[in-house]
């Protein structure tokens, strides 16, 4: 798999000088300290200078060198080319799972993966089989096992799990 995934968003601009607040979608994430270009909003961007602090990463970026253009920048999402991540053998990106087949652990056809809904608690499988939309909670009692490779996502969801419309 190749391509640019999204690791956080520009939360704000910090200071005067045109430095911006990233959050990233994994706290513990040292990626921004290790790279030298990011995407934000879609647009390439070099990182002059990289630090990590308790609310996020304070970044100063090639090109940016006001608060006013700094606060342009708010709210777009930060992307890094996939091949950044240092990601290890068994390591899936919930990004990944976008367009695979669901399968109860029976084998019975559940829909496919339609989005992953980030949350601030928990992130949510979003489902669609039919017209059926499904939110599935990603913890391992629910989805059991993910299979790149065959394109399937395994699992066991609640008895009492709602459904939609779409």
């Amino acid at each position: 798999m190749t391509g640019r995934i999204e690791i956080g968003g520009v939360a704000r601009a910090h200071g005067i000088r045109g430095e911006v607040v990233i959050v990233t979608h994994d706290p513990d994430s040292e990626t921004l300290g290790r790279v030298e270009t990011i995407w934000i909003g879609g647009t390439e961007r070099t990182i002059e200078e990289a630090r990590d602090t308790q609310r996020g990463w304070l970044v100063k970026l090639e090109g940016i060198a006001t608060r006013t253009e700094a606060e342009t920048l708010r709210g777009l999402s930060v992307e890094v080319d996939r091949s950044a991540l240092e990601l290890g053998d068994e390591d899936i990106l919930l990004a990944d799972l976008v367009g695979l087949e669901v399968r109860r652990a029976d084998g019975t056809p559940w829909g496919k993966v339609a989005e992953i809904m980030i949350g601030d608690h928990q992130d949510v499988l979003v489902i669609h089989d039919g017209e059926i939309e499904r939110l599935l909670p990603i913890v391992d009692q629910f989805v059991t096992s993910v299979d790149i490779e065959a394109g399937v996502v395994t699992v066991d969801p609640p008895e009492d799990l709602p459904e939609g419309r779409r």
